[in-house]
């Protein structure tokens, strides 16, 4: 969920990357109640996908008091039978709709679930690794107010987490000094990901150094696949499949990352004059590659994040959000939890992509991404395959987002 997962010019994000910063006090953010029925293209809606959508999410969201009695109601709604299916929403819930100061529209980009072929070793065809977490990186949690110092002293914890130290400046025996100025901040998280240099905490390596083979040595290799520039945007969207060659899948998803923000590839061929900005699509930036393979590492560096995975253990259904619950093709959106609460509703008005037809549906806040940032913005999930790609990679539309909340609880008090 990595995507995930960017800038306007690269409409594909990490499904699941980012930690959840706190709600920023943002004045000019409102929310107006609107009726569910008086949605645009509400009575045309087949619903029936996104009641199986929002099932799924009431696995997260169930055990909340607000949420329980409208997913017993969900469970017994016939997702066959749309008619039933609007009327569940509309009795259920109040819609709010989102808008940033005088605007009520923004940016909707696309994400999918990559498949790239692999082997489980090395071979001449599949020369290019995928790695899991190196044992070398370690991560701490600061709070804002702690970020501020000068110096903090951390512990080892348990696996690759430091905790720290409450009130201590100078690090002990066994102790880790940590200075956060060294750090890079993207103001989306409160976690540093480092390595040790004797006693102290030093950013850990940037996506060039990794590539020329440092800190990875301690990595476990999960696949070793046939193409770099499709690894690049695995890493990208956060998750995906790996065919192996005995036929079988591996499915993989974000793990842990390397502490730097994504830096978008597709602004930087821009401002270059390398790409216009309608050309910097996913689809744009694979076909520069292929023109200029010389250029390639350069242009990845352009960007030091660099994504770790771990092994899924389920194969049925879309890639895991981060609400924890697998994603639905065409229901399940990426957002900025602290506008949009994980695990809500969200009726979508944008077009398909390079195109003003219509896309309009209820859609679900089950996942987050590096560059979904603002009230009005949200990734929408394509699905799996090449098709999923095409239509992700090519998606900058602009839309209006309602959030569907249980009647009774307001903005306020879902986020």
């Amino acid at each position: 969920m990595i995507s995930r997962k960017l800038s306007l010019l690269l409409p594909v994000l990490l499904l699941a990357a980012c930690a959840v910063a706190p709600r920023p006090a943002d004045t000019s953010v409102r929310f107006e109640t609107a009726s569910v029925a008086e949605l645009p293209q509400w009575q045309q809606q087949a619903a029936g996908e996104s009641l199986t959508a929002l099932q799924q999410s009431c696995k997260a969201v169930a055990k909340k008091p607000e949420w329980s009695g409208v997913c017993r109601t969900a469970a017994a709604v016939p997702a066959n039978d749309a008619a039933a299916v609007r009327r569940f929403f509309e009795t259920q819930f109040q819609a709010w709709k989102l808008r940033d100061g005088e605007r009520d529209s923004g940016l909707i980009t696309g994400y999918y679930e990559p498949l790239l072929n692999g082997s489980r070793v090395k071979t001449a065809r599949t020369p290019y690794p995928l790695y899991g977490v190196p044992a070398d990186l370690l991560t701490l949690d600061v709070p804002p107010a702690e970020r501020a110092k000068s110096v903090l002293v951390a512990r080892r914890g348990s696996g690759n987490k430091l905790t720290l130290r409450a009130g201590a400046t100078v690090a002990g025996p066994g102790e880790v000094e940590v200075r956060p100025a060294d750090f890079p901040s993207d103001g989306r998280t409160n976690k540093l990901r480092g390595r040790l240099v004797g006693q102290r905490l030093r950013p850990y390596y940037t996506r060039a150094e990794i590539e020329q083979g440092q800190g990875v040595g301690s990595a476990p290799v999960l696949a070793w696949v046939e193409n770099p520039v499709e690894l690049f945007f695995l890493q990208v969207q956060g998750s995906g499949r790996i065919q192996l060659e005995d036929g079988s899948f591996l499915r993989v998803g974000y793990a842990e990352q390397n502490g730097y923000a994504y830096q978008s590839i597709g602004r930087w061929l821009v401002d270059r004059g390398e790409l216009t900005l309608a050309d910097a699509s996913m689809q744009g930036i694979q076909d520069w590659i292929k023109a200029h393979p010389g250029r390639q590492q350069e242009l990845f560096n352009v960007n030091p994040s660099y994504v770790f995975f771990k092994p899924l253990a389920h194969a049925e259904g879309g890639p895991l959000g981060t609400l924890g619950v697998p994603l639905t093709d065409g229901y399940s959106i990426a957002v900025d939890p602290r506008y949009i609460p994980l695990g809500a509703p969200v009726y979508l008005s944008t077009t398909w992509p390079l195109s003003n037809q219509p896309l309009v549906r209820l859609v679900h806040a089950q996942d987050t991404g590096g560059a979904i940032r603002g009230p009005i913005r949200a990734d929408f999930f394509w699905g799996f395959g090449t098709e999923a790609g095409m239509y992700a990679g090519r998606m900058k539309q602009p839309g209006s987002l309602w959030i569907l909340l249980p009647k009774g609880m307001k903005p306020s008090q879902a986020i």
